[in-house]
């Protein structure tokens, strides 16, 4: 049981974190502009506000001391900021109440230098009115700009900067990236593995590339594990394949020692008895045909004697022959099936053409190719046989025009039991046994379907100049 505490989220980390990173982005933007203008505002301003207004006040100050004096200000730098004037009371528009206060107070002066925009005062030697305007307008502009000035240079920073994360940084360093991995996550997901890696030439060495890395290294073991299993599991679908096969072939061999001992005794009298009427016999039909019979059961024999062999394991004798006689011979002995007569055969197999390996495990090797290329083809139909040397090997094929091999047949064609006729003529031992022979003689067999339709089969032999196997 898993101890560790669980972590619960609150709503504003779920409302916040299910965002997609691009909003989470615009979020963050916003709030960090917001408390970047705040903090700029409740720092700043104040103290602007109080130096200004500091300013103000002291420069108050020196113009009302300048104006108090008798001397004329009109000469003095930059007056004309102040609007100094100098006349009579009409000429200055001076109110009738401040009229007669300076009347009544001539040297001083009318107002309050921090709070009025104004000050009048009445110059006792020449009896002329003089007005100033104070520069409080001036201040407050300037502290309504120092006020929203920041609100501008902060928006325009934060555009440019919005911008430039949005359409530089973020899609090249962050975007981009995300968008790699998902796309190859997809891939994985899809079982699409030329794309769910990513480009070793798109990983930088921050922390993303860091994750983008780590995943392909996870992703390519995950891939070798996997092939690595499926290879183990081919290698242990083939070896059940194999110890099936030698099951049947075990089984096949006690059955061919079984029937061969049943057969010795019947087949030892009947090959006697034909050898008795060729002594009697006078036609030379009949004894063309009785020579034929005793051939037969002389093949017979021999057949039995290899299922023996076969059973005990026994080496045959080998030695070079030439291959035309043995193939000759082959479908001689499926010439007596009637539907021999009824199909074209051609053995263009050259006479110069020889092979190492045993005459009569040879023959049991064509006569079963033989008969069922005989088997597949209709009447009319075609049988090749053709032979051709490939360095120290001899390739041999046998072609029909039939039908051709099924598809779910072709893949386990030499196993043992396996025909598409169990329930007529064949037994799917026929090519197994020929495989089994092929192999005694460090040959290889292989089946395949023409393009031009029918089946090819091709076994090769070593060539009758080498004399060992």
């Amino acid at each position: 049981m898993n101890d560790k505490p669980r972590i619960r989220r609150t709503s504003l980390d779920k409302l916040f974190g299910d965002l997609k990173v691009r909003l989470k982005l615009v979020v963050l933007h916003n709030f960090f502009f917001f408390v970047l203008t705040l903090a700029v505002y409740s720092t700043l301003i104040p103290i602007i506000r109080d130096r200004i207004d500091g300013a103000r006040r002291r420069e108050a100050h020196l113009v009302t001391q300048l104006f108090s004096q008798d001397q004329p200000l009109s000469n003095l730098a930059a007056i004309d900021l102040y609007d100094y004037r100098e006349g009579t009371a009409n000429d200055l528009a001076i109110p009738f109440d401040i009229r007669d206060w300076l009347h009544q107070h001539p040297g001083l002066i009318f107002g309050d230098a921090v709070k009025d925009d104004f000050l009048y005062r009445k110059a006792p030697a020449t009896g002329m009115f003089r007005r100033v305007r104070l520069p409080h307008a001036y201040y407050q502009n300037a502290i309504s700009l120092a006020r929203y000035a920041p609100f501008g240079v902060l928006g325009i920073i934060y555009v440019l900067a919005v911008l430039m994360l949005e359409l530089v940084i973020m899609p090249l360093y962050v975007y981009r990236p995300l968008r790699l991995m998902l796309d190859a996550d997809w891939a994985t997901h899809l079982e699409d593995r030329e794309h769910e890696y990513i480009d070793d030439n798109l990983i930088r060495k921050d922390e993303i590339g860091q994750i983008m890395a780590s995943r392909n290294k996870t992703i390519g073991e995950l891939r070798a594990h996997e092939d690595d299993l499926l290879r183990k599991n081919l290698l242990l679908e083939e070896a059940k394949r194999k110890i099936e096969s030698q099951d049947r072939l075990a089984s096949l061999g006690l059955l061919s020692a079984s029937v061969a001992h049943e057969l010795n005794t019947p087949l030892a009298v009947l090959h006697g008895s034909v050898e008795k009427m060729l002594e009697t016999v006078e036609g030379p039909a009949q004894f063309q045909r009785l020579k034929r019979m005793l051939r037969v059961t002389e093949r017979i024999r021999q057949i039995s004697e290899g299922l023996v062999d076969f059973a005990k394991g026994r080496k045959d004798h080998m030695e070079c022959l030439v291959l035309l006689p043995v193939i000759d011979e082959a479908w001689t002995l499926v010439g007596f099936d009637d539907k021999a007569a009824l199909v074209q055969f051609a053995n263009h197999v050259d006479a110069a053409i020889n092979v190492h390996g045993n005459s009569g495990r040879l023959v049991q090797v064509f006569v079963n190719l033989l008969r069922n290329a005989l088997d597949a083809v209709q009447s009319g139909g075609e049988i090749v046989v053709e032979a051709r040397r490939q360095g120290d090997w001899t390739i041999v094929t046998v072609a029909d025009n039939g039908p051709g091999i099924p598809a779910d047949v072709l893949p386990n064609i030499f196993e043992a039991f396996i025909t598409s006729r169990l329930d007529a003529r064949g037994t799917g031992l026929g090519l197994a046994v020929a495989e089994g022979i092929v192999h005694q003689h460090r040959g290889k067999i292989e089946a395949a379907n023409r393009p031009g339709g029918g089946a090819i089969l091709t076994v090769e032999l070593p060539n009758g100049n080498q004399h060992t196997i």
